[in-house]
């Protein structure tokens, strides 16, 4: 099968170069300093969401800063008469900085604004059928990502998933991942990697997985994750991405070589709803 999670992008290579340590440092003091997150509602989302509470001190510590970089950095605007309290804007960005706890702020490049409506929103989509003619079809969605867009997110949607643990749903993190996917100009499953990762190892083992899947959900079996991973490589990720912080040992048990690869994407290793120490990418 050919692979379909490649890039002619080397990894990485479509991220700006970040500033000097010295630089970088300096500017997260000085948002930190003018726009701190209030100790009050800090604590109280930081003990509310759920997927916050396997964190040790010194990630909590972290996170709390690239979430105050997060709300200095995007807007995030209520729709359809939606008021967003200040706790509902460090809930969102909390929790979309977690996927990048140890990637770096750069991840997030290339956008500015998150829209949060208050259920599911309908969109308009042109489809092009097998027969070539195109059709304007409308559904409604809990979420959705533009490559060079804005994140649209159903604030009842986050509230359940923030709030109330599903393995493998929350739909801030598949929202934020496709966010990652897309950085090499495309989605396609396939992030700017980590230096050291090898595209070899996460394409082989990413396009077995998804062929995998696909086969299943062709013969009506069910998938070993959500189905809806099989719509696309770029879905597939978020999807995956969404098992590794919230039903990690799912993912371990069905994909081991999945699991790997994305350990060493995020390095965050986990077990069971707890991350774990950092691991370094191996070549």
């Amino acid at each position: 099968m050919k692979s379909i999670f490649l890039t002619d992008e080397k990894p990485g290579g479509n991220l700006m170069r970040p500033p000097g340590i010295a630089l970088r440092r300096w500017r997260m003091r000085r948002i930190l300093k003018r726009h701190p997150i209030p100790h009050r509602i800090w604590q109280s989302v930081s003990r509310r969401v759920l997927l916050l509470r396997g964190l040790d001190a010194v990630q909590m510590a972290h996170l709390r800063e690239l979430t105050t970089w997060f709300l200095d950095q995007k807007s995030i605007t209520g729709a359809q008469g939606l008021e967003v309290t200040p706790s509902m804007r460090v809930v969102v960005a909390a929790q979309a900085c977690l996927l990048i706890l140890d990637l770096g702020v750069e991840y997030f490049d290339g956008w500015v604004e998150v829209i949060l409506y208050p259920g599911a929103f309908r969109v308009n989509h042109v489809q092009r059928d097998a027969m070539g003619l195109v059709h304007d079809e409308a559904s409604a969605l809990s979420g959705e990502s533009w490559l060079r867009g804005p994140v649209i997110l159903s604030w009842n949607d986050v509230e359940r998933d923030s709030y109330h643990r599903q393995g493998g749903n929350n739909i801030v993190l598949h929202e934020f991942a496709h966010k990652l996917d897309g950085l090499n100009g495309v989605a396609n499953g396939m992030p700017p990697l980590r230096r050291g990762m090898s595209r070899k190892q996460w394409t082989e083992a990413l396009s077995g997985a998804y062929a995998e899947l696909c086969r299943d959900v062709a013969a009506g079996k069910p998938g070993f994750i959500n189905s809806y991973a099989a719509t696309s490589p770029a879905e597939f990720f978020a999807v995956l991405s969404e098992y590794f912080f919230t039903a990690p040992d799912i993912l371990k048990s069905c994909c081991p070589a999945v699991y790997r690869q994305l350990t060493l994407f995020y390095r965050q290793a986990q077990v069971g709803s707890t991350p774990m120490m950092n691991l370094k990418a191996h070549p």
